[in-house]
């Protein structure tokens, strides 16, 4: 990869919470278009590493560069507006706002800005919502429902389709499908699979061996707070990926990990 490739990077990024290490010097790189899985057992670091990248938490130190430039984010939204979208787990979902409100949180479309008052451009949030559902094939029967009445399944593809809505420069999806049925499943495996089309990169923590061989190019595997594999997905397989997983095997370059 090239830097002009490169859509993000980070170079000994570390998390330390007191005298527990729970991420050391991670150094990894995502290019743009490409669609990376992070995996690891629960502990390992995955989410710790989401995390520092996208200014939830304050890293211990390393830098993060991304689209060409390094940044410190010091929270969230900074992130958001750099152009980085996260699903967390949590899905960060107001349960009594309506969809429209839900993907405009924090960036409002303002129609009239009257000194403490401000009336909402309801109307282009709407239209705009319907092209960033429409453009991730996600079907909401009606968005003026609260959170509070969707399925999980419909929850998920809300919050994953704020990233079309606001032409992110990348998507990070922490356990998307983990806590849905088969059909929603295999909808949010669709919308990433519209992402990959689209040419959008995206980061995808999962512990879904079948989903991760199905939709990444590459997997990287954490094992107690450290990458120890960075695995092309043509040229491995899950059995390969879980002796990563477990410190079974170590690959050349990571022996630290171990």
């Amino acid at each position: 990869m090239t830097s002009q490739d490169i859509i993000l990077e980070t170079r000994d990024l570390t998390k330390h919470y007191g005298g527990v290490h729970a991420l050391q010097g991670a150094d990894f790189k995502i290019a743009r278009g490409e669609h990376v899985a992070i995996m690891g057992d629960n502990g390992a670091g995955k989410s710790t590493f989401v995390r520092q990248i996208t200014g939830v938490e304050q890293r211990t130190r390393g830098t993060v560069t991304f689209d060409g430039r390094e940044v410190h984010f010091a929270g969230p939204l900074d992130a958001r507006e750099a152009g980085i979208e996260t699903v967390f787990q949590t899905l960060a979902l107001a349960d009594d706002l309506d969809v429209p409100n839900n993907l405009f949180l924090g960036r409002e479309i303002i129609k009239f800005n009257l000194g403490p008052f401000s009336i909402l451009d309801y109307k282009a949030m709407r239209r705009a919502t319907l092209e960033g559902l429409e453009k991730t094939a996600v079907k909401i029967p009606n968005i003026r429902n609260t959170i509070r009445n969707m399925s999980g399944g419909q929850r998920q593809c809300v919050a994953i389709a704020r990233t079309a809505t606001f032409h992110s420069k990348l998507t990070i999806m922490d356990e998307p499908t983990a806590a849905l049925g088969v059909q929603e499943t295999e909808q949010v495996e669709n919308i990433i699979r519209t992402l990959k089309a689209a040419g959008e990169p995206l980061i995808l923590i999962s512990h879904n061996m079948r989903q991760v061989m199905d939709l990444v190019d590459r997997i990287v595997v954490f094992r107690r707070g450290r990458i120890c594999a960075d695995l092309k997905k043509e040229e491995t397989n899950g059995e390969d990926v879980v002796s990563y997983i477990t410190g079974a095997k170590t690959q050349p370059g990571y022996e630290e990990a171990a």
